[in-house]
């Protein structure tokens, strides 16, 4: 099979295109910056949506489903949200279609009263629900996600990464005290640092974001923040304490336990389809994908080799027998038993497909008992005896799930530089990118400087305290170094 991956180094954009197009994880759609998933991304996304749901399970939090449409009205209610929503909703104005000469035009007389909202985060038709949930302390805390769709209107897409309609999942909370409610929001940040780290095999730094950068209508806004393959960051997951301004916007009171009435304390927290765009950029390389184990839809691929009819009953039992041993440790197993191809077209397959590890059976396997294992991360082979084959995959899953992540971080590690000065600054930037510390005032003039003379934002205001410094561009005093990168 002629190379079909541009190597990253030549050019990393197109290497990530060629990822996703050899690994079958998705098209681009009819319509311009949406997607369409293909079945190998869309296993991948089930796989982590469920362990995330799990997590969020296991910290008390239930699931339920808001409408798809929100009336313009409630979007109004909340200024800041509008405001940073405003440039991205897309817009249903009109009811129905007719017949006319061109096929179908919109019917002028189905113009709605008040125009709906498409999605672009559920914040206001939540806390409307909210509003008639909650009358009592007795009704706190209310712990929901959903798994959904959402579009925001975006004119430079990128598949997984940015796209103008994605998947997510979007938690909503409300509390009965200010404490609680950052607790949540803390707790769920912790979430997401967990299942990034392992079970994407992607180290993360926790922090919090400017002023600037935080989500509408929040009064904080808590991050995980990643560096890929091509040295720029990935906010792969917020977590929003959004103080009472909903429970304002939307008047959702509760009568505490004293008889007093009381505004709602609130959260939200969500991550998207661009986990996969994450994943594809911090362990892919130029054969194809590279998959950590706990998420590979495929955990091992068997590829039997013959050469006749009586090999290939032969070989296909050897093979049935060890399927039946590693779905017994659960493992998740594929038998590529196709005619039509040969085995190296399968291999280049299964290799740009990402799958952890093939086990490859022929004739002289069965003779001498053993089987071929071979490494996607590596490209590592090893004939091992095939007693307790078993065990000795799933160890070796396990091996290559951590191998994963130490090779991760010692990159960020390598690519992680701390400055004093600006010039030292600029020059880091140019010369390596990756991740920045350094001193800022803590002004939004300042950053907007920084941004708009190096394209470098500040990532997060890391949560553990640093030394306390000098600004590295005005010198006034600053409490800690601050995260820089150029980011997707």
């Amino acid at each position: 099979m002629a190379k079909k991956i541009t190597s990253k180094d030549e050019d990393f954009s197109q290497w990530y295109q060629d990822i996703i197009r050899e690994g079958k994880l998705a098209d681009h759609s009819p319509v311009r910056g949406c997607m369409v998933i293909r079945p190998n991304g869309y296993a991948l996304w089930e796989n982590m949506q469920d362990a995330l749901d799990q997590m969020f399970k296991d910290t008390g939090h239930e699931n339920a489903y808001f409408p798809l449409f929100i009336p313009k009205s409630f979007l109004s209610k909340e200024a800041q949200h509008v405001e940073g929503f405003a440039k991205e909703c897309a817009v249903v104005t009109h009811s129905r279609l007719q017949s006319s000469d061109d096929g179908v035009e919109v019917d002028p007389d189905s113009k709605l009263e008040e125009e709906l909202i498409v999605r672009p985060t559920s914040e206001t038709i939540i806390w409307d629900s909210y509003r008639n949930w909650i009358q009592s302390y007795r009704d706190l805390p209310i712990l929901i996600n959903q798994w959904a769709n959402v579009v925001r209107w975006e004119m430079r897409t990128r598949l997984f990464l940015r796209t103008m309609e994605f998947l997510w999942q979007e938690g909503h909370t409300a509390h009965a005290t200010k404490d609680e409610a950052v607790k949540e929001t803390k707790q769920m940040l912790e979430v997401y640092r967990t299942f990034a780290e392992e079970y994407m095999a992607m180290p993360v730094v926790t922090g919090v974001k400017t002023e600037s950068e935080r989500f509408a209508g929040a009064v904080d806004t808590y991050c995980i923040e990643t560096l890929l393959q091509d040295n720029k960051a990935l906010q792969a997951g917020t977590s929003h304490f959004l103080g009472q301004n909903f429970a304002k916007a939307f008047d959702v009171k509760f009568q505490s336990s004293e008889g007093q009435h009381e505004y709602v304390w609130a959260t939200s927290w969500g991550v998207s389809t661009r986990l996969i765009g994450g994943l594809i950029m911090t362990h892919s390389d130029d054969q194809g994908l590279v998959l950590p184990p706990k998420l590979a839809p495929n955990q091992v691929v068997i590829v039997p080799i013959w050469k006749n009819d009586e090999q290939k009953e032969q070989v296909l039992d050897y093979c049935h027998e060890i399927m039946d041993e590693l779905k017994e440790l659960d493992i998740r197993i594929k038998l590529d038993h196709r005619e039509n191809m040969s085995p190296g077209w399968k291999f280049n397959e299964h290799e740009a497909a990402g799958i952890p590890l093939r086990l490859t059976i022929g004739p002289r396997d069965l003779s001498n008992n053993n089987v071929e294992l071979a490494r996607r991360d590596t490209g590592n082979k090893k004939i091992v005896d095939r007693n307790g084959i078993a065990q000795k995959a799933d160890d070796l899953l396990d091996t290559i799930q951590d191998k994963l992540f130490d090779t991760a971080q010692k990159r960020i590690q390598d690519n992680t530089h701390s400055v004093d000065s600006y010039e030292e600054f600029k020059k880091v930037l140019d010369d390596q990118g990756g991740f920045v510390y350094a001193h800022w005032d803590g002004t939004a003039e300042t950053e907007e400087k920084i941004k708009d003379e190096t394209k470098a934002t500040i990532r997060c205001i890391p949560l553990e305290d640093g030394e306390e410094g000098e600004c590295m561009i005005t010198g006034k005093p600053s409490k800690q170094k601050v995260l820089f990168a150029r980011a997707y």
